[in-house]
Formats: structure tokens, C-alpha cells, sequence
């Protein structure tokens, strides 16, 4: 009897997209690990062996439901894993241990010999810098409106002037807490009289304001695209769900092989873009999610987003 290789799955308890995922996958009994990293403990134990062994690395994740040979993994989905924080220890403690499991577990996983990563953890990392997107993106000859980023009072206040109408926008997504209450930080509208000498903390992004009719989100998974207009008077469409229509529609094939070769740029298997219709119809880029959210897409519109993942996942590498 062959033992079928396994698909690791690295995400928090509470996620209805994976949940999606995994569900097509046990349809077509394809074995499942899920964990979250910051379950390490009596909950998640990793072992792993290099060097006097076989494999590299050859070893065991455990969770209190199931266990898996690390070296035999097919796919690992990295989707909305958690990180210890560790909150009982001090905060030296704390530091070094979280420390120890990111360079552990994470080196571990990161080094999986035959897995196709969903994407892998440290090419995420370097596809998440928006300056780094926007340069790639004008090089390969999409539409970037026109953008600066910088900590110089006076260079974004004559950027904003030369604009007209601008808009700022967080480089980083970042979790924001005023006491109990979390906060968000939508792009903004943003003139040259607003800005002050509290710029130059910390570099900021402005962006020269598209007159828009619609947005897209395109999820690419493989070589498949999945495109949904997303139609709101909304600035920002997340502002408000609730004001949003939706309506699958196709790019053109040149512009679907652009955006898989900027994943491929980067190493990635799968990503959401977000573009956006201007009155005349163009296309502009605004930024890619490395691991954006689509499960509200598939709900709203019936695209088989997840059964795509599966495909991906269960097959270990890409067509």
C-alpha cells in the first residue's frame, strides 16, 4: 500500500479560507497536516536531522491530531500562521525564544526538499516591499501611477503640488491597536498643506490619485487567473463591504501572462493584485498581496478559487 505524501498546511485556528481548501482536499482523500507555528509546544513538536541521515532534513511535525515525516511533505500552504509571542516570560526571554522557534521551526520548513511552497515564507517576504513591486512592475511595462516614497517634508510636498490630487498609502499592513480597539489605516486623500515636519519619523508613500471606475482583483493560482471588478464609489473598497457589487470578467491574455511572470519574478506560485479601471479603460497597477484574501470572492461571485488551490497543492508543483 503507498502512503500518500502529505500537504502541510501553516495557519491560525480561525481561517475560513484555508478551511475551504482543506475541505477539497479531504474530498479527494488527500492527507492534511495543519498547524500553527504558534502552537509550539504540547500542541506542535518538529524534529528534524541533517547531516547523519538520508534526507535533509528527515524528521516528524506532530500535532495532537496527526503526524507527518517532514521529508516526505508534497506542498506546504503558508496561509495565516501566528508566531509565538510568549507573553509569560520576560521580555529579554521572550525575544530570544521567539527568536529560536522563527529560526528553528521556520528554518526547518523553509528547507522542505521536494515541496512546493504556497507560497514560500521568504520570497513572500521580499514580494511584500511596495517599492520594490512598484519598480518591478514599471519595468515589465505596467501602467504605475506615479508614486513617492520619502521622509523629506519638502520633497512630498512639491510631489503632492506637481500631483494635484494624491493619496497616501501604508507600505506595510501592519496590526494597530489603540488600546482594546484595533484600528486601520485606509488610503487616504492626502494635500501638500497637510504635511508637517512628524514626515520624517519614517518614510511614507504617496500616490498620484487614479480617476477611477472600477477596481480588480485578480487571484493567480499557477497558471490559472481569476478576475473579479469590484464596482463601489468608495476611494478604498475595503472601507465597506457592504457597498460593493461584483462581476467576473477576463483580462486580456497578454496582461494574465504579466502578472504570472511577476509572480515567477519573484518565485511565487500564487498572489491577488489589485488594479484599477481608469474612464478610458486602462489599466493601472496599484499592488500585489503575495497572500491576499480571496475566500469573499469565491463566496460573492462562485470562481473555484479553492478547488484551484487544491489542484496546486495536491499535484506539488506547478504546470
Amino acid at each position: 500500500m503507498t502512503v500518500q505524501r502529505p500537504v502541510l498546511v501553516a495557519t491560525e485556528a480561525d481561517d475560513t479560507t484555508a478551511d475551504a481548501v482543506i475541505a477539497e482536499l479531504n474530498t479527494r482523500g488527500v492527507p492534511v497536516v495543519r498547524f500553527d507555528p504558534a502552537d509550539i509546544g504540547e500542541d506542535l513538536t518538529v524534529s528534524a536531522r541533517f547531516g547523519s541521515s538520508p534526507g535533509c532534513p528527515a524528521g516528524q511535525i506532530r500535532t495532537p491530531s496527526r503526524t507527518a515525516d517532514i521529508g516526505e511533505a508534497r506542498s506546504l500552504y503558508w496561509r495565516r500562521p501566528r508566531w509565538p509571542t510568549f507573553d509569560q516570560l520576560t521580555t529579554a526571554d521572550a525575544r530570544f525564544t521567539s527568536s529560536q522557534v522563527r529560526h528553528g521551526l521556520g528554518g526547518i520548513l523553509y528547507s522542505l526538499p521536494g515541496c512546493l511552497f504556497v507560497n514560500h515564507p521568504l520570497r513572500n517576504h521580499a514580494a511584500e516591499h511596495k517599492p520594490t513591486q512598484l519598480a518591478v512592475a514599471q519595468r515589465m511595462g505596467f501602467t504605475v501611477p506615479p508614486t513617492l516614497v520619502s521622509n523629506d517634508p519638502d520633497a512630498v510636498r512639491a510631489f503632492l503640488t506637481e500631483q494635484g490630487e494624491a493619496v497616501y498609502k501604508v507600505l506595510c499592513w501592519t496590526p494597530y491597536r489603540q488600546g482594546e480597539v484595533g484600528m486601520s489605516v485606509w488610503t487616504e486623500p492626502v494635500t501638500a498643506e497637510e504635511i508637517d515636519d512628524s514626515v520624517r519619523v519614517a518614510p511614507h508613500l504617496f500616490q498620484a490619485r487614479v480617476d477611477k471606475t472600477a477596481d480588480l482583483r485578480v487571484v493567480v493560482v499557477g497558471q490559472r487567473v481569476f478576475t473579479v471588478r469590484i464596482d463601489s464609489d468608495l476611494l478604498d473598497w475595503r472601507r465597506d463591504y457592504n457597498a460593493l457589487s461584483y462581476k467576473v470578467v477576463d483580462l486580456p491574455n497578454r496582461m494574465q501572462r504579466a502578472l504570472i511572470e511577476f509572480l515567477a519574478h519573484f518565485g511565487l506560485c500564487s498572489g491577488s493584485f489589485d488594479l484599477c479601471l481608469d474612464r478610458q479603460q486602462n489599466l493601472h497597477w496599484l499592488e500585489l498581496n503575495s497572500n491576499g484574501q480571496w475566500g469573499w470572492l469565491e463566496a460573492e461571485t462562485g470562481l473555484p478559487v479553492a478547488t484551484a488551490f487544491a489542484d496546486l497543492l495536491e499535484r506539488g508543483e506547478q504546470s
